[in-house]
């Protein structure tokens, strides 16, 4: 019988050996047993929550009788999930911790209440894993090679946008034949002319934020590798919906003319432009046809998500400042009367579900394994960019660089500085005497 959880001594992160002598004692395990692991092998609290059925079978420990493992076995994962923030503390799970307990079925209906907040269902059906919380990853490789390739396809991707920006400015309606459609909103809301350059500002804010999560996040490669392909198939279908129709200008406010640019090269040229200025306004580009769906929300959106994804819960005012930035800056892509209100909405929806259908399937693992095949083909670039991480990306954040690295870094510089700052001093006298 398992010791109940008032039986135990303190925390379990904290126990000696002594201690888990004890413990094993009160579950009511041999002599044979306590002398193995404690004796000759020193488990203490840490090592007794890693511990799984695996290791009691494997080298060093080898233990030979079945049933000393499985009673072993069953009390360590009942200690486990009653512990389970302590395996969180040592960067572990629940489910690749103890997986070789998944499928275990607790019939001591005791030992169930042990744990009134657990669900009970897991004790009535024999197929249901016990691991029923999201499992972390525990290794997580930078794979700076998939990182880079993730950004050559973004760039690609966006020299493709602007070129296709290009011709469709080409094929843009005539203003006096085809006036703008009806719109709810367009048609309620008059046209605020600074609307446009704050909805840019909006969007560098959140720039910002991002950038400083990446800095700090000790997984920014993850992090920069799923920002870039999910950004790049965003605009890339953007692309194809520009293309496929031409809708007529959504403000009568708007210089919008067709502007024959000549050949290709000088397609290209223009094109070259729009990508510098990343298709801002406040960089000085200006386009049009470039309807269904806006690609300001696209990104507007996009950078939200993943700022609410990858810091924690516990931020609540930069979830909530960031969600106004993604909303107001929204509203004044409307009141600036630049897109119609479908194109806003269709790039919300398609960016919000192609993020949340992303990442449900990297952190569930089985969802992808389920139909691996089909997976490669319908989701290939997931395939690829996600094979190495095996579960929920958790946010657990450093600095880039040791103290050890920035005093070899700026040491040099300043010394530099100096040294520069001396030289001019003392020329200063030399060229006052020559003169």
């Amino acid at each position: 019988m398992s010791a109940k959880m008032s039986d135990l001594p303190g925390a379990v992160l904290e126990w000696s050996t002594d201690q888990v002598e004890n413990w094993l004692r009160k579950c009511g395990h041999s002599d044979y047993v306590i002398r193995l692991l404690c004796d000759e092998h020193k488990i203490d609290g840490k090592a007794l929550l890693t511990l799984t059925e695996n290791d009691l079978k494997s080298p060093p420990v080898s233990m030979k009788i079945l049933g000393d493992i499985k009673r072993l076995s069953t009390d360590l994962r009942l200690l486990q999930k009653k512990n389970f923030s302590c395996l969180e503390d040592l960067g572990l799970s629940l489910g690749p911790t103890v997986q070789a307990y998944s499928r275990l079925k607790l019939t001591n209906l005791d030992e169930a209440n042990d744990f009134p907040n657990e669900d009970k269902s897991l004790y009535d059906e024999p197929t249901q894993p016990l691991g029923k919380r999201d499992s972390r990853a525990l290794y997580l490789p930078p794979e700076f090679g998939k990182t880079f390739l993730s950004m050559a396809y973004l760039f690609v991707v966006t020299w493709i946008t602007a070129f296709v920006m290009v011709i469709v400015h080409d094929r843009v309606p005539d203003m006096k034949k085809y006036p703008p459609l009806p719109d709810i909103f367009l048609d309620n809301v008059p046209t605020i002319s600074w609307a446009f350059h704050m909805c840019e500002v909006t969007g560098s804010l959140l720039l910002l934020i991002w950038v400083a999560v990446l800095i700090t996040h000790k997984h920014r490669f993850i992090l920069l590798r799923r920002f870039f392909a999910l950004s790049g198939t965003v605009f890339l279908l953007r692309c194809i919906t520009m293309l496929i129709t031409s809708l007529s200008v959504p403000g009568t406010h708007l210089e919008c003319n067709p502007r024959p640019y000549g050949d290709l090269w000088a397609k290209i040229q223009h094109a070259y432009v729009i990508w510098r200025g990343a298709g801002m306004s406040i960089q000085g580009v200006r386009t049009c046809g470039d309807y269904m769906f806006s690609g300001h929300t696209v990104a507007l959106t996009m950078l939200n998500f993943f700022i609410t994804e990858y810091t924690p819960r516990r931020m609540y005012f930069l979830h909530t400042f960031s969600w106004l930035l993604n909303m107001f800056g929204i509203f004044f892509i409307l009141s600036a009367h630049e897109h119609y209100s479908i194109d806003v909405f269709i790039a919300f929806y398609i960016t919000s579900r192609l993020f949340l259908y992303y990442h449900t399937l990297a952190n569930n693992q089985a969802l992808m394994q389920r139909d691996s095949g089909r997976t490669r083909v319908w989701f290939p670039l997931f395939s690829f960019f996600e094979s190495s991480v095996g579960g929920i990306v958790p946010n657990e954040f450093e600095w880039p660089f040791t103290t050890e690295q920035l005093k070899a870094w700026i040491t040099p510089l300043m010394m530099s500085v100096l040294a520069a700052l001396i030289a001019l001093r003392n020329k200063g006298p030399l060229a006052a005497k020559q003169n």
